[in-house]
């Protein structure tokens, strides 16, 4: 069976990661990294390919994603794939018996940074590194220059140059060679990136933060800027990376769950450096609780089995009888074995990585169009029509205590969420937490703009609230005189566990109670699922934007001995404003619960 492209792209994720390209045999055929990993995977489906390319793109059977929380982390990733599978289609590294550096020459009043691979180092000059790769040195150098303006022509150009080359020109020179700069100046900048290079940044942030606040009293505000600019640039570099953080040996399991499928993601990390992730869909024939589903799975994966055991094994859950579990792991290993699912620091960044690749896993597939057909046809089956719906809209209310409500819209065919399609609506003059009358008002904004030829009628309409929303939606339909669309209202059981829902067929006379194991009822969880998902989104989106302020002057706990600090810091309020949560904890004074509600208040 071919490889479906076109489906695939339309459930894979927008995150930054690595991606692993299987033939039929499931051999990996190339690992790459991305940003963005759909843009980047939809180039080798689209446009002009080289030969190479084209013969890989033939043999796709599969594509495999892990998430990672930027681009650096994947490239690790990426490199430590490579080293281990050594697939066919990726350029490999020679073993070679010399190693890359950067290096500043000894015998230049402007010294360049440079590229060398030698055998030993020499006596002409600094050595920097040695570097783990050719690509890792290029890169290092490349950010060297953007931030320090450090030059990188040859001597032979640097002694004929009688105006500044285009390097000047886009701001990644200073341009010595027309005595731009002086050499004291140069000096400094170049020490600034050697001491960059060494792993020493925080003490090349602190003395661009000393020299800012130095230019800024002294009313220089062009150098102010720059050097503010730099410590930017720096913040930026100094992001830790939970990929490779040098010791930790850890397996790492996270179990993610929806109606109609689960997913257990196991990330492996071996010596701090975190090799890949797996995926699995056990079969719940006993309907377990997550915790005892994944307390099971960990059990039968290592018991039994001859498996590498490591130093520490973490869920995502916390598992029953974990003590005796932990004894039997450790017997079979013959040393201390640790299970935890409440860790710190880079453990719990691990951790969230695995329920990250366990949510997007999961989310692919049930997107799958197989099993989606199979939900259509089975929902038809239920509800006793001719033919499968071609289409599904769901609405859902969300608001806080009546502020900022929103309506939302979700649309739903044979391959999935149409995202494009999806409507948010504003709801205003209603009396506050009036669910029925935002219902009513959302409802007849959209069939009005239906009326007028505007996008597609659905089959189903589902309607997130049983018999009240079922009954607004009918008088809206009686008002506008709509005809040929199903009404549902999904209203939760007593106890509001998923599986126990009662569907209200175009009245609230006419119920239909499905098994929970039933593929029509996993559609329609999935559909109400991703309205209430929708709903709650704009919702925050539109109350955090009424309460956001500009400044941090009017966020509790900031006093100016804390917004001090976070200005010098960052060089700035539109550092602060880039920063993560884990970034403006390292901030002397800003605990994380206060970096999580400084970055709530800048960003919602």
């Amino acid at each position: 069976m071919s490889f479906d492209a076109k489906h695939f792209l339309k459930t894979v994720s927008e995150a930054p990661g690595v991606y692993r390209m299987l033939d039929a045999e499931e051999n990996i055929l190339y690992v790459g990294k991305a940003k963005r990993l759909k843009a980047r995977l939809a180039s080798y489906f689209r446009g002009a390919l080289n030969a190479k390319t084209q013969a890989l793109v033939a043999r796709i059977a599969d594509i495999q994603v892990t998430i990672t929380r930027s681009e650096t982390e994947a490239l690790l990733l990426e490199q430590t794939l490579i080293k281990e599978q050594r697939p066919p289609y990726n350029i490999l590294l020679r073993d070679d018996k010399s190693y890359p550096y950067v290096f500043a020459s000894d015998r230049h009043p402007y010294p360049a940074l440079e590229f060398k691979r030698v055998r030993h180092k020499r006596n002409d000059g600094r050595y920097l590194g040695p570097f783990p790769s050719s690509v890792a040195v290029r890169e290092s150098l490349a950010l060297m220059q953007k931030i320090f303006r450090i030059r990188n022509c040859e001597d032979s150009v640097f002694a004929h140059r009688t105006r500044p080359c285009l390097q000047y020109q886009i701001n990644r020179c200073s341009a010595p060679c027309v005595d731009y700069i002086s050499e004291a100046e140069y000096r400094r900048d170049l020490e600034h990136a050697v001491l960059c290079l060494e792993g020493k940044s925080e003490q090349v942030t602190a003395q661009l933060t000393a020299a800012m606040e130095a230019a800024s009293r002294a009313l220089n505000f062009e150098e102010a800027a720059r050097l503010r600019d730099q410590i930017q640039q720096l913040r930026r570099l100094q992001e830790r990376q939970i990929v490779d953080t040098g010791s930790g040996e850890a397996d790492v399991f996270a179990l993610a769950q929806r109606p109609g499928g689960l997913c257990i993601s196991l990330l492996t990390v071996r010596q701090g450096r975190v090799l890949g992730a797996r995926h699995f869909a056990p079969d719940n024939g006993l309907d377990l609780g997550e915790a005892e589903l994944l307390g099971e799975f960990v059990s039968q994966y290592y018991l039994g089995q001859e498996r590498e055991l490591p130093q520490e094994v973490l869920t995502s859950h916390a598992l029953p009888d974990v003590a005796l579990l932990q004894s039997a792991l450790a017997e079979k290993a013959g040393r201390r074995l640790r299970i935890a699912h409440q860790v710190r620091g880079h453990r719990a960044q691990w951790l969230q990585l695995a329920r990250t690749n366990a949510e997007q896993h999961l989310a692919t597939e049930l997107a799958n169009r197989s099993q989606l057909s199979r939900r259509f046809e089975s929902l038809q089956e239920a509800l006793a029509m001719d033919a499968p719906p071609e289409r599904i809209e769901c609405f859902d209310i969300s608001h806080s205590h009546g502020e900022a409500t929103v309506a939302s819209c979700v649309v739903f065919d044979h391959d999935g969420p149409v995202k494009s399609d999806y409507r948010r609506f504003n709801i205003e003059g209603v009396a506050a937490g009036d669910d029925y009358a935002a219902m009513r008002q959302a409802l007849e904004r959209r069939f009005k703009r239906l009326q007028k030829g505007e996008g597609k009628c659905p089959d189903i309409l589902l309607v997130d609230g049983g018999k009240g929303q079922l009954n607004m939606a009918r008088e809206v339909f009686e008002s506008l005189d709509v005809a040929g669309v199903r009404l549902i209202g999904v209203a939760k059981g007593t106890t509001r566990k998923p599986g126990l829902e009662t569907l209200f067929l175009e009245t609230v006379d006419r119920s239909l109670t499905l098994e929970g194991s039933s593929p029509a009822l996993h559609l329609i969880q999935h559909v109400r699922d991703e309205a209430h998902r929708f709903a709650i989104t704009g919702h925050r989106q539109r109350r955090d934007k009424a309460r956001r302020t500009s400044t941090l002057q009017d966020i509790p706990g900031v006093g100016p001995k804390r917004r001090r600090e976070l200005l010098r810091f960052f060089g700035g309020l539109q550092g602060v404003r880039r920063a993560t949560r884990e970034e403006l904890a390292r901030v002397p004074g800003i605990s994380a619960s206060l970096a999580a509600s400084i970055h709530q208040a800048l960003h919602g």
